[in-house]
């Protein structure tokens, strides 16, 4: 029988596996760069960079998605509601509770954050504790805490931080492209090195941003899925998307490094329809999708 740590040890599994794929494109990078530029300092940057940048994401991603955000903790006493359902949740789940935080903004969403559950945060925005009824906000809140109990913060701070390091990695090449050209008295000795590590800097950051999107998309449906297994009412989650998606407040706070945190994506998460082109970079799966299944588990 499915409970809330179904996909808890896949997705740990998943972690080190988008781990290894990252570090052996980040480790043929540094190979690249340092043959090219016949350093292989280079090489060994790339590599201990890509480590350093994990471990920090692991240990302090919730003061970082915190920061970020602009959120503050929530006391019980300006919100008893919502620390209630959450304790709930919480003993449902079999987890710690999380600390609670506000987010100022009045779009309605809200996100997890941690390492693991012993270090977990739910935030929650101003906009959507005013919209939301008791049946909804428990419906957001067991989605959110379904993401700390299958573990979906790990696999999606990792994902987040290594496709970082590509990118830099691959902006820095770049940008030392033009500096080569007028530098360059090996004539044509490493021209097939240079066009293969042009072709590398293009293509792996865009690999590495599908990855992510993809795990992110995947991890909302799971999350909707396993909310559901809490509440036992499909209902409050899918009635809760349909007020987000009919929602067009702007949210001062939004940012693409944390876009794929949120319940509803604060850039593109309004779309109900859209094409598969399109769909391949977005951070989340349209609500309409998402409210479809969740109205199919309530028959």
């Amino acid at each position: 029988m499915a409970t809330i740590w179904t996909h808890k040890d896949s997705n740990i599994r998943k972690t080190w596996l988008l781990i290894a794929i990252f570090l052996i494109i980040v480790t043929t990078l540094g190979w690249a760069f340092s043959r090219i530029y016949g350093n292989p300092v280079i090489f060994i940057f790339a590599f201990g960079l890509s480590i350093l940048m994990s471990l920090a994401s692991y240990w302090y991603s919730d003061k970082i998605v915190i920061a970020t955000t602009g959120a503050r903790p929530l006391p019980n006493s300006a919100a008893p509601e919502v620390h209630n359902i959450v304790e709930n949740l919480a003993i449902t789940a079999g987890i710690p509770k999380p600390k609670i935080y506000l987010v100022d903004s009045p779009q309605p969403n809200a996100f997890a954050t941690g390492r693991d559950p012993e270090h977990a945060v739910v935030a929650v925005t101003s906009g959507i504790l005013k919209i939301m009824n008791r049946a909804e906000l428990e419906g957001v809140l067991a989605h959110e805490m379904s993401h700390i109990g299958n573990r979906d913060m790990l696999v999606s701070t990792v994902v987040v931080v290594l496709v970082g390091v590509v990118q830099l990695l691959s902006d820095i090449f770049l940008r030392s492209i033009w500096w080569r050209g007028r530098n360059d008295r090996e004539g044509q000795a490493s021209a097939i090195f240079l066009l293969v590590g042009i072709v590398l800097a293009i293509l792996a950051p865009i690999a590495g941003i599908l990855i992510q999107l993809a795990v992110s998309r995947k991890r909302e449906f799971l999350a909707d899925a396993s909310g559901v297994l809490l509440t036992r009412y499909p209902d409050g989650l899918a009635s809760a998307l349909e007020k987000l998606a009919h929602d067009n407040t702007p949210m001062r706070q939004a940012n693409h490094a944390t876009a794929h945190l949120w319940l509803d994506d604060p850039y593109q998460g309004k779309k109900n329809t859209v094409g598969w082109f399109a769909k391949l970079f977005m951070t989340h799966p349209p609500i309409k999708e998402r409210v479809k299944r969740l109205r199919e588990m309530s028959l």
